[in-house]
């Protein structure tokens, strides 16, 4: 069974970094058939915050983007500390005591020297009594893995066939110095445990993803399928990095951004697909292919989001709303002729509040001095024409026309500002006959 995973560390927000992977993970388990494993990567007892896990799951539940199980690794520490007394048993896992100011100086002199700055594995060359002088002098060692320094390769599920040559990459630390684990070795162990059978992350850990495989070697595990995104870049092609904290989840909610809009744009995002809005979870997973994902960065935009959740407000059936229309004051009976009315002229939903006190006649009408006489006749003309029905606005306009001469926005805009108490809007001969005046 095809099993996935979105692994978040909690030491912040959500951002559409992050749901990228997160939905792509999603949507392929779902596509499949499988299943789809949230994992709370919290190891990093110092910066892990439990308000963040709640405002991850509250984050994916507001998505739709359910899991199937829920794992923490701060409960998982037993099996990396057997995992790690195993690879150091091996020869794999071994200790290195120099600060990180040290690593420094050596890569700026790799660097001078023309040499790339990889770790020179000087930690293999001591003695016991030089591990022993050096702990006695109050140093702790990190641990490092010792790769196999030959080329990997594997089937990426977006690159294709990938290599990376790793003797040109440093041994990966696997543990701090303060004894806390690094990303790295708990994912190995994690995606063994769980049957994880692929992964779907940002380029940005195509090397991570070699050095993985090495320990999924080590560890006697099959690794997982890997397939590597592009990452997101704005609308002129620089890094979202500066505006991550801008473009969380609880602020694209906030802003009114409707959750099937912001999938059905990260869905398609960096596809060969259109990028079109989706009235389902079902219609998401129905049209995902990994395969139609390239490899040039993704382009993200405010401006193509918003016109995207513009379009999914005017398709959204009455049924997605209905108590949301209850709420504002709008009364049952009119409901769904008013939401059908006034949706293709939102932006948001918190617009309905605006449009249910139009309805409820709580506005103050505008009407501008030269328009007062022709407004008040005109007043009279339609509560003369009451009940007013799908007729009444073209039959009451006509009348007015004739009469006073007046035609285009000179005859139409002042009734509608003095009815709705704005100069946009739906039209107007579906409106009247919803407004309770």
């Amino acid at each position: 069974m095809t099993v996935t995973r979105f692994a978040p560390s909690p030491t912040g927000r959500l951002h559409v970094g992050n749901l990228r992977p997160a939905l792509l993970n999603w949507l392929y388990a779902r596509k499949q058939g499988g299943a789809f494993i949230l994992r709370i990567d919290d190891t990093d007892a110092e910066r892990s915050r439990e308000e963040y896990v709640e405002a991850i799951k509250r984050d994916l539940d507001w998505l739709g983007l359910g899991w199937d199980r829920f794992e923490r690794q701060s409960e998982r520490m037993d099996r990396y500390n057997a995992a790690a007394d195993a690879l150091r048993a091996d020869g794999r896992l071994y200790p290195a005591y120099e600060t990180a100011t040290e690593l420094d100086l050596r890569r700026k002199y790799q660097r001078q020297a023309g040499r790339p700055p990889v770790y020179d594995r000087a930690a293999l060359k001591l003695t016991d009594a030089d591990r022993a002088e050096l702990e006695a002098q109050g140093r702790r060692p990190h641990w490092r893995f010792k790769l196999d320094q030959q080329r990997v390769t594997w089937v990426d599920g977006i690159r294709g066939e990938t290599t990376v040559d790793c003797a040109s990459v440093s041994d990966p630390v696997l543990i701090r110095e303060d004894g806390g684990y690094l990303y790295t070795l708990c994912s190995v162990c994690d995606d063994i445990d769980f049957n994880v059978t692929d992964v779907i992350r940002g380029e940005d850990h195509v090397t991570n993803t070699a050095t993985q495989i090495q320990i999924f070697d080590a560890m006697s595990g099959a690794p997982t399928g890997f397939a590597h995104h592009s990452l997101l870049v704005d609308a002129d092609g620089a890094g979202l990095s500066k505006r991550l904290g801008s473009l969380t989840l609880e602020s694209i909610r906030e802003a009114g951004v409707e959750p099937l809009a912001l999938l059905s744009y990260m869905a398609r995002l960096g596809s060969s697909d259109p990028i079109e809005p989706r009235t389902t979870h079902a219609e998401l997973i129905e049209g995902f292919d990994l395969s139609r994902f390239g490899r040039a960065p993704a382009r993200f935009s405010d401006d193509e989001l918003t016109l995207l959740n513009t379009k999914a407000l005017h398709v959204k059936p009455y049924g997605d709303v209905a108590d949301r229309l209850r709420v504002a004051g709008v009364p049952d009976e009119d409901a769904e002729a008013f939401w059908l009315v006034i949706r293709e002229n939102i932006t948001a939903l918190d617009e309905i509040a605006v449009w249910a006190t139009i309805l409820n006649g709580g506005i103050d009408p505008v009407i501008d001095a030269e328009d007062a006489d022709y407004v008040e006749r005109a007043m009279a003309a339609l509560e003369a024409a009451k009940p007013w029905t799908g007729e009444t606005w073209k039959a009451v306009t006509g009348a007015l026309k004739a009469e006073t001469g007046r035609k285009g926005k000179g005859l139409f805009m002042p009734l509608r500002k003095a009815l709705t108490g704005r100069s946009n809007g739906p039209d107007m001969a579906t409106l009247l006959p919803l407004l309770r005046r």
